[in-house]
């Protein structure tokens, strides 16, 4: 069985909005392999669709930069699983819609995944949190503070207790956090 990780990243105010942060080819490098390293994606609609409207041009194009594109193409061919109440037609390249009841499906996918599955949206990780279905977290914090936007598991009904596995330090002064779920 494949584990599921939550991955983001976030400024140190713990803002979630995908406008704030310090893109680079560093960053995307490391999105990169942790992707490699999965056996697929899952998304909620929202993040779905913000990701489907921008990768794969990017994919297609020969002048983007070298590590947005090596993103962009090996996210096109990644099974992306997209969990939506409102949407039905998914024509992503290897996207598949998560039918039936989300406990289930997302232990099936777990089940079938052996290289694991990564998470990328934070409204779908909170309730997958409160299923107690994640495993581990890749929390990217960037050098500023937003001030503003949405914050990650906002709303959970008790506190979590994670172990630090790892950090990263990019030379943006980025850090890289890998925590996994504390042994209860």
């Amino acid at each position: 069985m494949g584990l599921l990780t939550f991955g983001l990243n976030v400024t140190l105010d713990g803002c979630i909005d995908h406008t704030q942060g310090i893109v680079d080819d560093e960053l995307h490098d490391y999105w990169t392999q942790l992707m490699e390293q999965s056996g697929a994606m899952l998304f909620g609609r929202n993040t779905y669709e913000l990701m489907e409207g921008a990768w794969p041009a990017v994919a297609r194009d020969e002048k983007a930069p070298r590590a947005m594109r090596e993103w962009a193409q090996k996210l096109e061919a990644k099974a992306k699983y997209v969990v939506s109440g409102s949407r039905s037609d998914f024509p992503w390249q290897n996207t598949i819609k998560v039918e039936g009841d989300l406990r289930e499906a997302i232990s099936a996918l777990k089940a079938k995944t052996e290289r694991g599955v990564l998470v990328g949206a934070p409204k779908l990780a909170t309730v997958l949190e409160e299923l107690g279905l994640i495993d581990e977290y890749r929390i990217v914090v960037h050098p500023i503070i937003s001030g503003r936007g949405p914050t990650l598991f906002h709303g959970l009904s008790s506190a979590r207790h994670l172990e630090l596995l790892s950090t990263q330090r990019f030379k943006s002064g980025v850090q890289a956090l890998h925590f996994r779920r504390k042994a209860g």
